[in-house]
């Protein structure tokens, strides 16, 4: 199993020192990867499902992860999660293409459609379309990553006699890994995603996540070349042998946990105390 840690854009981890410190020490711990949260603005004053204060710091994805891949050497770089329905495809494609090429093929994409009407409204998108959106957007970043004469004729997105380089240095893209527990999120890691994320999720909720995914993977036609579906979690809760047990029998591929600690010191302590616990 690997692991992975949560947050490392957001709040005592926007500190670009920090962050820094934080990536390295996870990386000579043996993590496998970071994780950012992603949200362009916050509705002021909060209020449900709004995750986070409105005034927390939260550097942008792309920014963070490709300073994080300047100051280490191995660590994979993960976007928990990229806000597909909100953001331009082929820009987007432009960006985490940049960011794999630069990182050495590092990247993974976590992605989702998006909860927030407040923050689509603050960015003009009809907030009812994004999942529609989200799932165009990964085929309009597919095309563009692999295809020597990318062309594209969907929805919202049209285009050709264009090209977009670098590529990725992945082959066939970075991974993509659908976060969300809807229907539609979970159908989405089925049908077009190498992987599933769940975020602050239980023992009992990952259970039945996952007995879902199993019954859409026999509903469902997977592609071949999106190979075995991944499983990806952030537990709630601090993470105990039990749990590790019960998620390791679940075929749990990578735990990806909420740092604890608002501080330097602490976080480092969470990365050290990690390690020694879990990471074997």
């Amino acid at each position: 199993m690997h692991f992975g840690l949560f947050g490392i854009n957001n709040g005592v981890c926007s500190d670009p020192a920090i962050m820094m410190a934080v990536s390295r020490q996870a990386e000579a711990r043996s993590f496998e990867s970071v994780w950012t949260g992603e949200h362009v603005v916050l509705p002021d004053p909060q209020m449900p499902p709004s995750p986070a204060p409105p005034l927390m710091n939260m550097v942008h994805p792309p920014v963070a992860l490709a300073y994080i891949a300047g100051c280490t050497q191995t660590l994979k770089l993960g976007t928990g999660i990229t806000l597909l329905a909100q953001r331009n495809p082929v820009v987007l494609a432009k960006e985490m293409a940049g960011l794999d090429f630069v990182s050495g093929g590092r990247l993974i994409m976590g992605i989702g459609a998006g909860y927030l009407k407040a923050e689509f409204d603050a960015l003009g998108i009809d907030f009812s379309s994004r999942g529609a959106r989200s799932d165009e957007c990964i085929d309009v970043m597919r095309e563009l990553w692999t295809a020597e004469n990318p062309t594209f004729e969907g929805r919202f997105t049209q285009f050709a006699g264009i090209q977009s380089r670098p590529q990725p240095v992945s082959l066939g893209g970075p991974p993509i890994v659908a976060g969300g527990t809807s229907d539609a999120a979970l159908k989405r890691a089925v049908t077009r995603c190498q992987g599933w994320y769940g975020f602050a999720l239980n023992v009992e909720q990952t259970k039945n996540c996952i007995d879902r995914l199993a019954a859409m993977t026999e509903r469902y036609s997977r592609p071949d070349t999106l190979g075995p579906l991944e499983i990806s979690l952030s537990p709630r809760g601090r993470l105990d042998e039990e749990s590790l047990r019960a998620f390791q029998d679940m075929g749990v591929h990578r735990l990806i946990l909420m740092q604890s600690g608002q501080t330097e010191d602490a976080l480092l302590q969470f990365v050290d105390d990690t390690a020694e616990t879990f990471i074997r």
